[in-house]
């Protein structure tokens, strides 16, 4: 997904920069300190995303937003609250206070990728094909597709891979939702999974290894079957 920055502070510059080389899926074409000139560019390149500043020298994002006659999806950044509705009148993907840290980023940016025309048009993988949890202290790299499922465990949820785990304070739902892009679906009210690493079905249960078998909700199974069993 071709991006460019339009921001006129240098130390935001690299701070969107750095985000943008760490979430992967992306692709920074250009970085501009005024909206004039990327109009110049955007003439002769077109790009899926723009990260706008509002408070630009000469011509205001705002107003270089409302100029565009068909703009590519625009994450809004500014250190400014005020603009919220205004941008949210006129489509912006998301809105970002600055300083806003790398995990708000990731939520901006998956809500781009997730809901592109492009890839949902040809039924592809989502265009981000890694996400960012939040576990610990620490914010760890993970590939959907190496999940075989997820848990509820009270107040937490645990991502399972085959070889580790990983305890975050998001709840199911969160996943649920977040994950429906990438295949993953609920067999039971504690468990989400992604089908596409299941072993066997076997009785009332899926089996992804030796050590991994989720049983299925009784709710959940007669849609579930249909869906994977022909």
């Amino acid at each position: 997904m071709n991006c460019i920055i339009i921001e006129d502070q240098a130390p935001a510059q690299r701070v969107l920069r750095k985000y943008i080389e760490d979430v992967g899926g992306l692709n920074l074409v250009g970085t501009f300190s005024s909206a004039l000139q990327a109009l110049d560019f955007l003439r002769g390149q077109p790009v899926d995303l723009i990260f706008l500043d509002i408070h630009l020298p000469k011509l205001s994002g705002i107003d270089f937003l409302k100029s565009l006659s068909n703009p590519p999806t625009v994450i809004l950044t500014t250190a400014f609250t005020e603009y919220a509705v205004e941008g949210y009148e006129l489509d912006v993907a998301d809105y970002l206070v600055k300083p806003f840290s790398f995990e708000r980023f990731v939520k901006a940016v998956s809500k781009v990728a997730l809901k592109s025309p492009k890839h949902a048009a040809k039924g592809e993988t989502p265009l981000l094909e890694s996400i960012f949890i939040k576990s610990g202290h620490e914010y760890i790299k993970l590939f959907p597709r190496e999940v075989l499922f997820i848990q509820s465990d009270m107040d937490y949820t645990e991502i399972y891979l085959s070889d580790k785990k990983y305890l975050t304070t998001e709840t199911l739902s969160h996943w649920e939702s977040e994950l429906e892009p990438f295949g993953f679906v609920r067999i039971h009210k504690s468990y989400l999974i992604n089908p596409a690493n299941i072993r066997k079905i076997v009785s009332n249960h899926v089996v992804f290894s030796d050590v991994h078998s989720i049983p299925i909700g009784r709710t959940y199974k007669e849609n579930f079957l249909r869906a994977y069993i022909r």
